[in-house]
């Protein structure tokens, strides 16, 4: 997401504004670069260039409202109630947006006099990673807010779940910040301004996706850093938060800085920053992350990735939750094992499972509507929220606790969620329960201000207000009538925000009412060109004693809300923990779901450096066909890079359309499946831990950065080849196809030579340069496999089998035909491959060339060439321009 490039224009002098433009000038002197959603009644009016920009970018009118200094003020603006949706597209335009709202009613800027106008203040800045609303996120999406610093030779990204309070901090070398970076996909990114001059800061940024927002370097110095830090959290020093290192500091500091000037104050419900190391979770850069389509395709879509297929939750946090650990699998063996020991533990128990997802079904998204609620942006609905979802958490607490206490305990991380979920376990978090569950009405309306909410009998004061209010209204009708009735006039009474109620009747009925006896007791309001309005005395007496209830019922709920908020706010930790329990079981429970239908089993991941599926499947492709009603040919892959089970580099050869891509596609993703604790599409699968993964498959260029496809490729090829080691696991497709057949060809064998030997990595290389065969008789532990296809009358069937051995031809003729070239280009196609096959080998023979005959150094060559002689013998001193140009031209004939 890129920020507009339109310059932003100068906001005029204040100087002769009116005091509500004044006020407009004051909020936008605060915040220059943002548009100001200026509050005025029911609508956010954008005022100067705002107006301008917003209309463009949101397609409404821009009109103008008065003048400032003789000229008209240029104006646009947007209904209060559907602000949502233009702020949703005004963010994703890459716009920042402060909002400035009515901080009081306009009876109590009465009170300050009668020519005072009411008070208006900024009450947030709304940027693309500070998002809280239900109408402007992504439910099952994360949208995250992420800072970087570097110190010390140290890199540290620190980013922000704002919507549930998450907080994460990641510190890695520097060349990791691509791969971190992409793991989070932050919307939003703060960057210290010295660090664009950094190129792998550039480069990160570049691939990480999300608005960058340069910041001042003073707020990522250490010592600010962690002052701002303290306030946020309200402790006193960071120790409890496991010794914070410089570059940490610096990066939570600028989320820190952030946060204060974006929410004006209010301070949100965020959790201690959780930790993580290099050495913690599996590197995966952008370009490997794109290719194997994790998380979206390459369009961008989440439908048609792996998250998408996998993706069984009920909840919204349950999505976020398997996200999150698909785009950073563990490395430690012993957690991975925790989380397959409960999806085995859920699969294993049908019925039960399927219950505690029904359950689950009511849970709400509690991490949110808590943050809304400490934020100042929630209403009574999130309070149902809280209370359904710790309702549902009681329920499966007594659920699986009966499951765990009939057969056997649930395994570590079932029974850790079911602690943290369990109301009854804590007094206070039993005690908000009890509270809402009683308190709660049956219908919430979304803000607090519209009231009845509160459920009768809980506060009676407040069921007095109501009486009353209730009541009058009541009374109100039977006056009507009665006056009515006396009068002899129809009549209505009505009530507006101006005259309160009033009795009206139509023009030509009005005139008994002015005429005496009626007109002692019908006192004249207003005339309206055909209705006149009147009071009684009666009626004034009833208008206030109904506002008088209606504002105490109001300020009573009001009230209540607060208290219930405040509650809820000072049990942030537990609600959190409980929130990320039951997300913790939706996904447990999902993924048992998906294991069950796709016949998945639990991966065995040690560490060891072997690489041993049997009967895989690539799930995207799988469920694909499927629906097309085809079968999906599943295959093996045995590799070791130790070499002592199997190959530690397979070259893996097949027409096109064979299926070379998805066979390679497919092991790297059952690598980041097992690593992210779900079971894996195969029959088994045995792997040693995979600390990066690598994949170049698919062409494309970069004209941004000005690269070929050519030069992407090599730029991708480059980094694998300097940044694998002996626990990474490598996919490569068609490495050297877009130079020259021999360039091609040798930067391929060189490749292959270098992840086989210096590398020592896990890797599967598809190439159609069927000569690179050869290294499986030249090099200790290389393997050729190829996908098989046949020629049946002419026409080529796919077997989509990979088995052990070389491919002998790459039938692209036939893949031509099929792709439906025109019969006569097909058939000269024979004709030229029939040719070139029948004539004499080529003069390069591979066993004679030096490149693929062996790796050692060619001998350097002894003596002066003649060049060198013939240089030596000149002097340039004594030459004419004449002879100058000739012993070029003869120099030039020695070469």
């Amino acid at each position: 997401m890129n920020a507009p490039t339109a310059p932003i224009a100068q906001t005029p002098d204040a100087a002769g504004a009116t005091p509500v433009m004044a006020q407009y000038f004051e909020a936008k002197s605060r915040q220059p670069d943002a548009l100001v959603f200026f509050r005025m009644g029911d609508f956010y009016e954008l005022f100067f260039d705002d107006a301008v920009r917003a209309a463009a970018a949101l397609g409404i009118a821009q009109t103008h409202r008065g003048t400032h200094n003789g000229q008209p003020i240029p104006m646009a603006g947007v209904p209060v109630h559907a602000a949502e949706a233009y702020l949703a597209k005004l963010i994703r335009a890459g716009f920042k947006v402060a909002v400035c709202e009515q901080i009081e009613s306009p009876a109590e800027a009465k009170k300050r006099g009668s020519r005072s106008i009411v008070a208006r203040d900024v009450v947030r800045i709304v940027t693309p990673g500070t998002l809280t609303e239900e109408g402007l996120l992504d439910a099952r999406g994360a949208n995250r807010l992420a800072a970087i610093a570097l110190r010390g030779g140290q890199a540290a990204v620190a980013s922000v779940e704002l919507s549930t309070g998450e907080v994460e901090s990641l510190l890695i070398a520097p060349s990791g910040l691509a791969a971190a970076l992409a793991a989070l996909q932050p919307s939003e990114i703060l960057v210290p301004d010295r660090l664009f001059a950094d190129e792998t800061v550039n480069q990160a940024l570049k691939g990480a996706g999300g608005l960058v927002q340069p910041v001042a370097q003073a707020l990522a110095e250490p010592a600010a850093s962690e002052a701002r830090l303290k306030r946020l959290y309200g402790v006193d020093t960071l120790d409890g938060f496991g010794g914070l290192a410089g570059a940490e500091i610096s990066a939570l500091g600028l989320i820190a800085a952030h946060l204060e000037m974006t929410q004006a104050g209010k301070l949100p419900a965020l959790s201690p920053p959780r930790r993580a190391g290099e050495a913690d979770v599996m590197a995966i850069d952008p370009a490997t992350r794109t290719s194997l389509e994790i998380e979206k395709t390459l369009s961008g879509q989440r439908d048609g990735s792996l998250l998408g297929c996998i993706d069984r939750c009920v909840t919204a946090a349950g999505s976020r939750l398997l996200a999150a650990r698909l785009a950073q699998p563990l490395l430690d063996p012993a957690a991975i094992n925790v989380r397959l020991d409960a999806v085995q533990w859920m699969a294993e128990r049908r019925q039960l499972r399927e219950r505690l997802r029904e359950s689950l079904r009511r849970s709400g998204d509690l991490a949110r509507a808590l943050s809304r609620l400490a934020l100042g942006r929630g209403g009574p609905r999130d309070l149902g929220v809280l209370r359904d979802g710790l309702k549902t958490g009681e329920a499966l607490s007594a659920l699986l606790s009966n499951e765990g206490a009939q057969l056997t305990a649930p395994p570590f991380e079932i029974d850790q969620a079911l602690a943290a979920v369990n109301p009854s376990l804590s007094v206070d978090l039993s005690g908000l329960l009890a509270a809402l569950e009683q308190g709660l009405g049956p219908d919430l309306p979304a803000q607090a201000r519209d009231g009845g909410f509160v459920a009768a009998g809980v506060r009676p004061e407040l069921d007095q207000a109501r009486g009353l209010r209730d009541d009058s209204r009541r009374v109100i009708i039977a006056l009507e009538s009665r006056l009515a009735a006396e009068s002899g006039v129809p009549l209505k009474i009505k009530h507006n925000a101006v005259l309160g109620y009033f009795v009206e009747t139509t023009a030509g009925k009005a005139d008994p009412l002015f005429q005496p006896p009626l007109n002692a007791t019908f006192i004249h309001r207003q005339t309206l060109a055909n209705q006149v309005r009147f009071t009684t005395v009666e009626l004034a007496d009833l208008d206030a004693r109904i506002a008088q209830a209606g504002e105490r019922a109001l300020a009573i709920e009001m009230a209540t809300f607060e208290a219930w908020r405040e509650a809820a706010c000072a049990l942030a930790p537990a609600i959190q923990a409980a929130a990320r329990a039951l997300a913790t079981l939706d996904v447990d429970a999902a993924l048992a779901e998906w294991a069950e239908d796709q016949q998945a089993v639990r991966p065995t991941v040690d560490k060891s450096f072997a690489f041993d599926a049997v009967g895989a499947r690539h799930p995207v492709v799988e469920a694909a066909v499927r629906r097309a009603g085809d079968p999906f040919t599943p295959n093996d892959c045995c590799l070791d890079g130790s070499g002592e089970t199997g190959a530690r580099l397979s070259i893996v050869t097949g027409p096109n359309m064979a299926g070379k891509s998805t066979f390679l596609r497919q092991n790297a993703i059952l690598a980041v499946m097992a690593q992210a604790g779900c079971f894996v599409p195969a029959r088994s699968l045995k792997m040693g831990v995979v600390d990066r993964l690598f994949s170049r498959v698919g062409a494309g260029d970069d004209l941004a950065r000005g690269r070929s496809t050519f030069m992407a490729e090599m730029v991708e090829t480059a980094a694998i080849l300097t940044q694998a080691t002996p626990r990474s696991f490598v996919i490569l497709d068609e490495i050297g196809r877009g130079t020259a057949t021999w360039d091609g060809l040798a930067i391929a064998w060189a490749c292959a030579e270098a992840l086989h030997a210096t590398n020592r990595s896990r890797a599967l290389f598809a190439t159609h340069y069927h000569e690179l065969a050869a290294l499986e008789h030249k090099l200790s532990y290389v393997s050729n496999l190829s996908l098989r296809a046949k020629e049946w009358n002419g026409d080529l069937v796919f077997l989509h089998e990979a088995g052990p051995g070389a491919a002998d031809r790459s039938y692209g003729v036939q893949v031509a035909k099929l792709a439906g070239v025109p019969p006569a280009v097909v058939a000269r196609a024979r004709q030229v491959l029939e040719r070139l096959e029948s004539e004499a080998e080529s003069p390069a023979r591979l066993e004679g060339l030096p490149l693929f005959a062996a790796t050692a150094p060619t001998p350097a060559k002894t003596g002066p060439s003649p060049v060198e002689e013939a240089l030596r013998t000149l002097d340039p001193d004594g030459m004419s321009p004449r002879e100058a140009m000739d012993a070029l031209y003869r120099l030039r004939g020695l070469l």
